[in-house]
């Protein structure tokens, strides 16, 4: 089978389930039906949501897929599948009070569980920690830039935050500042540094948000810079807050993956295309969510990353009020990850009193 396939595909190591996929592409593409040997049906169908955000994201992972061979996307190998989810239908709620950010997602996994996609792409900050029965990450794509962003409604104001500490980078807020957000993750770290400042709920995709803040609803909002990347939009980054003042939510800047569990093949040619880096990063991230039950409610946040061959992770734990604050760093090997997420999870619940924890935790 291999030496009919084009130079493009042969030339790299990959997966079989991605020679069969090419293979049944140039089968069909020549009348021959469908490829032997092989449980994949064509074309491949990829769901997302229809942001704009969202499809750039979806597109970058069918163009790496792709990357392989050109023909999978010249002969419609791959369908793309658009959806709107209540959390994109609903703007006006918080998340946490019409079901959690797993909302972004319930819907599309309950129509891959169905048959009626195959696969499903996200930004793995807004997926559940505890996926639906059938459902496994079948893999990650290389991190974006993980920062925040503050943006401003006075862009003049920007000159005034300087590297150094939280105040220095924050002092382009004035006293009394109103600031667009929906995260309490972000609310609670920006109310611990500056208990001056107010907010108000912003919600919405990238470019909504943006309108809403020059059209006066706030004086600043917090967006990831990794979205603002991803748009060709960094330029509207007026401070990029960095990890160790904003501790970032757990997987921003990685696209993931889903696929039902029971399609090994199709897993396999998930695999081929698997950043093994954010593969790693991610189960820390994920781990140390899970080990305290986080979700939108929670003001959590944790970022790893790689530095020479082991694993270095912030997290940060809060009330929403920002009055109480507990950070915690740790390192391991990259086959620790799990453990490394949980064990800062686990001290971090245990340096917190019941009472903070449990307004943190509070439903």
């Amino acid at each position: 089978m291999n030496t009919s396939l084009p130079e493009d595909v042969q030339s790299f190591q990959i997966s079989e389930a991605l020679l069969h996929v090419a293979a049944e592409a140039l089968l069909r593409g020549h009348g021959h039906g469908r490829a032997r040997h092989s449980s994949l049906k064509l074309p491949l169908r990829v769901g997302t949501r229809a942001s704009p955000l969202a499809l750039v994201q979806t597109r970058a992972f069918v163009a790496r897929l792709t990357r392989f061979c050109p023909r999978l996307r010249d002969m419609g190998a791959i369908k793309e599948v658009q959806m709107t989810t209540i959390a994109d239908r609903n703007q006006v709620a918080r998340l946490a009070d019409i079901g959690g950010k797993g909302l972004f997602s319930r819907e599309i996994h309950d129509v891959l569980l169905e048959g009626k996609i195959d696969l499903a792409v996200h930004s793995l900050k807004d997926l559940e920690t505890e996926l639906p029965p059938g459902i496994v990450l079948g893999c990650t794509l290389r991190r974006e830039d993980a920062r925040d962003a503050l943006l401003l409604r006075d862009r003049s104001k920007a000159a005034r935050a300087k590297a150094g500490s939280v105040g220095d980078l924050l002092a382009c807020l004035p006293e009394g500042a109103m600031i667009g957000c929906s995260s309490v993750r972000r609310q609670a770290q920006l109310l611990h540094a500056r208990p001056d400042l107010r907010f108000c709920l912003l919600r919405g995709n990238v470019q909504t948000r943006i309108d809403k803040l020059q059209a006066g609803a706030c004086d600043a909002t917090l967006l990831a810079l990794a979205g603002l990347r991803r748009l060709d939009m960094a330029d509207r980054a007026d401070v990029i807050l960095p990890p160790d003042v904003m501790v970032p939510a757990s997987g921003q800047g990685i696209v993931g993956v889903t696929v039902r569990e029971s399609d090994h093949e199709l897993r396999e040619l998930l695999a081929a295309v698997e950043d093994p880096e954010s593969r790693a990063v991610a189960t820390a991230e994920r781990a140390f969510l899970a080990e305290l039950d986080g979700s939108c409610r929670t003001p959590v946040g944790a970022y790893a990353v790689m530095e020479r061959g082991r694993l270095h992770m912030e997290s940060v734990l809060s009330t929403p009020d920002g009055r109480f604050e507990r950070r915690a760093h740790a390192q391991s090997t990259l086959r620790e990850a799990a453990a490394l997420g949980r064990s800062l999870a686990a001290r971090l619940r245990a340096e917190t009193p019941p009472a903070q924890f449990a307004a943190i935790t509070a439903p």
